[in-house]
């Protein structure tokens, strides 16, 4: 076995035959298109710029890196793309300026697709930077930067990046992209709700482009719109992302075949596979992503050296309902079902199994829903969130259980979703405040979605007084930075002044550190 067949074998669960049989009708396209000169548009011709929706890199492996961008001359009405399969020219240099081109070549940009490319380029160097454009016809893309992961195994004294979530584009400018952008980072994480599905609501920031979308082109669309936006544009173009899906990516709070409101499972599942194919098109993901109808391979693992691993969850996909009609609630008998399930039981083994096997000093879990329990209700009563793991006690308790007997190595967790900052040690025992620490969470707020935000909330420190476990809890917009070290994990609260207005300022609303061997945060 090669060693970039080893690497995509790490990166994806899915068996390395089934990428290549993927990857095999992505190649068939391409050579399909060369045997029959009509059958692709080798030097079009645009009255406007083909890439208006910038480029984009992602899941760096030691020697590979996918390069992503979708020709849409008029990108808010389905892309403004003839039928045709298009010939798009890739190059990729050591450089800035792109003088000394070290590969190069050329992919076909089909309509089934949305025109949408994704170049996996291989046989690149270990943790070194690269840039790259596209070319068709006389168009030539922005110039992107993207980065290699270290070998693997190999040693490494420090990892920087930043992890985001939650950018809803009515409710707020992206102005933390624009700050991300000039951070010193090796990559970009994403936890999910990269667009949101409503209609349009007036009085806000900025104006959605149609009601609720239900169609492949609607949220083809959709994404056209909020990739439109240049800070979005700058962040993809200046790091590589890891990114995984939440909710809003479909529809609000569904769960498998589930739909928020009362819709039929098969008429949502229809829905699902347009919002799956057009997630697809819109982000650097490889071949074996490529969905199948309702089903799409997202979990996978990368790996920087011998100091990080990535374990990225879809927490959606597989999911069992939420537990006692969802919301905040007081729990249910439904809240303790052993069969209850976030990640699926597949899903569940290949986590525990990974873990297991892992010999990174940093086992990162990018995921979606805040895996801490935080009671919500001061006082006696308790009411915890269904839709996050407090909903699915008995699967949390397998991960949580797990960690205390097996003991990974620093095993932190990486949360989106709720639209605030926390930090909170992650408990044997929620009941129990004495019991054992076993890891981490940071959860960071979002981009967006919530406009301006607060520092605090009038129920704050009873939340906090209630909850022992949790020692942070913010709720501006902006983004989490993190430094790694093999001695320590840094996490610093990047928060923006406003985001209903542009230029919004930055600055660290507070910083937490994570020592080596000693689960749990305290502040810098």
């Amino acid at each position: 076995m090669h060693d970039e067949d080893r690497q995509i074998q790490l990166l994806n669960p899915t068996h390395r035959r089934e990428f290549l049989r993927r990857g095999g009708a992505l190649l068939g396209l391409f050579f399909t298109a060369h045997q029959s000169e009509r059958a692709t548009w080798a030097a079009p011709r645009f009255s406007t710029d083909p890439f208006s929706l910038g480029v984009a890199s992602g899941d760096p492996l030691p020697t590979s890196v996918v390069l992503w961008t979708r020709l849409a001359p008029d990108a808010l009405n389905r892309g403004g793309m003839p039928p045709e399969k298009v010939l798009v020219q890739w190059q990729v240099a050591s450089d800035d300026k792109l003088r000394r081109i070290v590969k190069q070549g050329t992919v076909v940009a089909t309509p089934d697709l949305a025109h949408s490319v994704h170049v996996d380029v291989r046989g690149r160097q270990p943790a070194r930077p690269y840039w790259y454009r596209f070319k068709v016809g006389a168009a030539v893309s922005p110039i992107g930067r993207t980065q290699t992961a270290p070998a693997l195994g190999s040693p490494v004294d420090n990892l920087r990046f930043a992890f985001a979530s939650c950018q809803h584009y009515e409710q707020g400018f992206f102005t933390p992209y624009r700050h991300m952008a000039r951070e010193d980072l090796d990559l970009v994480v994403h936890l999910g709700d990269y667009i949101y599905e409503g209609g349009i609501t007036d009085g806000r920031a900025r104006r959605h482009n149609g009601p609720e979308i239900q169609t492949l082109t609607d949220y083809r669309n959709r994404y056209a719109l909020y990739k439109s936006d240049p800070d979005l544009q700058l962040a993809h173009a200046s790091f590589p992302w890891i990114v995984t899906w939440d909710d809003h990516e479909v529809d609000n709070n569904y769960g498998a075949a589930l739909a928020e409101d009362e819709e039929a499972p098969a008429a949502f599942l229809k829905r699902r596979a347009a919002a799956y194919q057009a997630y697809y098109e819109h982000m650097p993901l490889r071949a074996a992503s490529m969905p199948k109808g309702p089903d799409m391979q997202l979990y996978r693992r990368l790996t920087y050296g011998s100091l990080a691993e990535f374990t990225v969850l879809d927490t959606r996909q597989y999911r069992t309902d939420q537990p006692c009609g969802d919301g905040n609630k007081q729990r249910c008998a439904q809240a303790l079902d052993e069969r209850a399930t976030l990640t699926g039981p597949a899903q569940e083994r290949w986590l525990l199994k990974g873990l297991d096997q892992s010999r990174s000093r940093w086992n990162v879990l990018a995921q979606q829903v805040m895996m801490a329990e935080v009671d919500r209700e001061p006082g006696v009563e308790r009411k915890f969130a269904m839709d996050q793991w407090a909903g699915y006690v008995a699967a949390r308790n397998r991960l949580l259980g797990f960690m205390l007997r097996r003991r990974p190595s620093n095993p932190v967790v990486l949360t989106g979703d709720i639209h605030s900052n926390w930090v909170a040690d992650l408990k044997a025992d929620f009941d129990n405040p004495r019991s054992a620490t076993v890891g981490t969470e940071f959860v960071g707020t979002s981009i967006s979605s919530g406009g301006d935000g607060t520092d605090t909330r009038p129920e704050t420190a009873k939340v906090l007084a209630e909850n022992p476990h949790v020692k942070f809890f913010n709720a501006q917009r902006g983004y989490v930075r993190c430094h790694l070290t093999p001695r320590r994990w840094q996490s610093d609260y990047r928060v923006v002044d406003a985001v209903t207005r542009p230029g919004g300022e930055i600055s660290t609303r507070a910083s937490f550190i994570v020592e080596d061997g000693k689960p749990g945060a305290h502040q810098a």
